[in-house]
């Protein structure tokens, strides 16, 4: 029954409906349709294809916006909608009643809680290869070779880690908090993702320049802020919703790459109009603390500039997008995958 009124359905694809609602949430491979719906008799892919098909035409369903039975491609079908038991009248057909409703999109706090922390995740991992970069880039120019390098690779490794941890965890809530264990993702994960970013952005701007006060008596001033987390994590929740508009399971490797790249382009406009990421807030630490071991003028150098110029700054702006929306993102989608049974 759908909303209260009967639907009619042949013998076999009753079968196949029943096999799929004993499960629902659960992947139903195409191998477990031949051999619990046709029994080994031999038949195409086109009968199951068709016996799906005419399933959503009977329960008023879309593959593109599945309400009852979700594709999952290359491996099967999945039944989303909430299941309730009916008894069936004295010798009369078995009866299945399915419940429309917005179950699975509703909000969930631990859901939303697992996907942010698979953020913090990939936020981290994204600050220990950032952190290595330039560790490695200011060792190998140090300002007096051979003293404490070892002590720049680890407070540079430490300190990006941090920071892409706390980056990770906002951007990361802010999505899943709006959407992202939704079916399909909505827009409104970009908006999450932005108020993400300014949020901690914001904070790790007044913590610093907080902290450079008490304990050295001035600040390096314009460091990263909400701004540049504004932008970033709205372009990563930007790149996010392109790659898995409209497709089901949402794709990890597609969305991966256009979060790179919304990532990469948010990171390289972000210092021509003034603002400064991980990189841009280094090289300000540096020229504040000009008795620091920190050094990375030279990277500027490579683009015919003297010091840590506006190339070199949009530049390392967009690797950092392009490395920390992919990781963010990609540690997200795995996540989503591993709490919905996707394949």
């Amino acid at each position: 029954m759908q909303d209260g009124a009967p639907v009619e359905i042949s013998a076999r694809y009753l079968d196949a409906l029943i096999l799929m609602v004993e499960r629902p949430g659960q992947l139903v491979t195409k191998d477990q349709f031949l051999d619990q719906v046709w029994r080994g008799i031999p038949v195409t892919d086109e009968a199951l294809t068709q016996c799906i098909r005419t399933l959503r035409k009977q329960l008023g369903d879309t593959a593109g916006r599945p309400t009852y039975i979700e594709t999952v491609p290359k491996h099967g079908y999945r039944f989303i909608a909430p299941v309730a038991a009916v008894e069936p009248a004295s010798n009369g057909p078995p009866v299945v009643q399915v419940v429309p409703g917005p179950a699975d999109d509703a909000w969930d706090a631990k859901r939303t809680l697992l996907l942010g922390g698979a953020g913090v995740l990939g936020g981290g991992l994204a600050g220990v290869i950032g952190g290595l970069i330039y560790g490695l880039i200011a060792v190998a120019h140090p300002l007096q070779p051979g003293m404490g390098s070892g002590s720049i690779l680890l407070v540079l490794v430490w300190l990006t880690t941090v920071v892409a941890l706390m980056g990770g965890a906002a951007v990361g809530l802010g999505m899943a908090a709006t959407g992202l264990g939704r079916r399909e993702p909505s827009p409104w994960i970009i908006l999450g993702g932005a108020l993400g970013g300014m949020v901690v952005g914001g904070t790790v701007k007044l913590l610093g320049i907080d902290a450079f006060n008490l304990l050295v008596g001035r600040s390096p001033g314009d460091i990263t802020g909400g701004m540049e987390g504004f932008i970033l994590g709205g372009a990563i929740g930007l790149g996010l919703w392109l790659g898995a508009r409209g497709r089901q399971p949402v794709p990890l490797r597609r969305c991966m790459i256009t979060a790179g790249v919304t990532a990469a382009v948010a990171g390289m406009a972000i210092p021509l109009f003034g603002g400064r990421l991980m990189g841009g807030s280094l090289d300000l630490l540096a020229k504040t603390f000009p008795e620091s071991q920190l050094q990375l003028g030279m990277i500027g150098s490579w683009f015919g500039e003297a010091g840590f110029g506006p190339i070199a700054q949009s530049v390392t702006g967009g690797l950092e997008g392009l490395l920390f929306g992919p990781c963010v993102v990609g540690a997200m989608i795995l996540s989503r995958r591993a709490m919905r049974g996707e394949g």
